[in-house]
């Protein structure tokens, strides 16, 4: 069996250790359905090739905006943007919201190279205003892209998704914060368990599951998060949710009758995340995110909307400037 081909980003011996690589596979499937299917089973997740693979395909096939900047804006806009910087030492995009961008499995030159990839980004959407998940998301695609360019031109396609059934990633501070109350929602209905615990520990419960987002793009080890990510790219942005609920019924089950492990239960939760091949394989984690009976596309989008409707008549649509964090 031929070694799996990684890119110049990735430091192999953490990417072995991380996903296993079981050598290629092909896949020839076109019905969405079966698609749903195999890429909740994990059909692709242990070829590194064939990941690669499908993501260019699932990426190529999201409608977009007429225009959409691609690898040959990059390539053309890059030098200008960083400049003489060091990779390592360039500034992140506001938009990013001090979000650390996650290393995964990347070397040192695979970190230099998400941080001219969000800067460029951030030349071509200046009407990105708030999007901290896109750091995970970047430095994720690089791993499974050839080069840097193809990278940005991935992550663009995913930006400028127009599809209005096929919402993917929150790029303002209203629709962020709008998830934020919905996801709240959303536990109280559906994980009441769960809600009664962090409504007994926590001062404002809002505050805890503000940081849903979090726990996927960014505190999730690699392994899981790109399983997640395998079934977001074929069915959208209800998986986040899913998941998310998923994982708060894993923490309450774990640390239910338990003292917490600090006062700050955001931060238990985090570390639980971080941790949480301790408790439970990425299977048993989409396993129990697809058996909640639950809501559909369409409650998620009414109360997202319900939600917007509350924060602009309150007038909250940007995020405020704060010395205190």
């Amino acid at each position: 069996m031929d070694p799996p081909g990684y890119n110049c980003f990735v430091d192999k011996d953490k990417m072995d250790a991380s996903i296993q690589d079981l050598g290629p596979k092909e896949l020839n499937c076109t019905e969405l359905q079966e698609l749903k299917q195999l890429a909740r089973q994990g059909y692709w997740a242990q070829s590194h090739t064939l990941r690669g693979k499908v993501y260019q395909r699932l990426i190529r096939d999201i409608p977009c905006r007429t225009v959409t900047p691609d690898a040959s804006v990059y390539s053309d806009i890059v030098g200008k943007i960083v400049g003489k910087h060091s990779s390592s030492s360039l500034p992140l995009p506001e938009f990013v919201d001090n979000t650390q961008v996650p290393t995964y499995c990347l070397n040192t030159r695979g970190e230099g190279a998400v941080r001219k990839i969000l800067l460029c980004i951030a030349n071509q959407f200046p009407d990105i205003s708030f999007c901290p998940a896109l750091p995970a998301v970047v430095a994720l695609l690089l791993h499974y892209s050839i080069d840097e360019a193809e990278c940005f031109e991935k992550a663009c396609r995913i930006l400028s998704c127009n599809d209005p059934t096929k919402k993917l990633i929150d790029q303002s501070f209203l629709a962020f914060e709008s998830s934020c109350m919905t996801f709240g929602d959303l536990v109280n209905k559906y994980c009441q368990a769960a809600h009664k615990l962090m409504v007994a520990v926590s001062e404002d419960v809002l505050q805890v599951y503000s940081d849903w987002q979090r726990w996927l793009f960014g505190e999730l080890p690699l392994n899981y998060f790109a399983r997640v990510f395998d079934v977001f790219l074929v069915e959208g942005y209800k998986v986040l949710y899913r998941v998310a609920l998923a994982i708060l019924k894993f923490f309450h089950k774990v640390r239910a009758g338990q003292p917490l492990e600090s006062d700050n239960v955001k931060q238990d939760i985090r570390m639980f995340v971080k941790d949480i091949a301790k408790t439970v394989s990425p299977e048993k984690l989409l396993e129990k995110a697809f058996a909640i009976r639950l809501f559909s596309r369409k409650e998620i989008q009414l109360l997202q909307m319900a939600n917007e409707k509350a924060l602009r008549q309150k007038g909250i649509t940007v995020k405020q400037k704060s010395l205190c964090t």
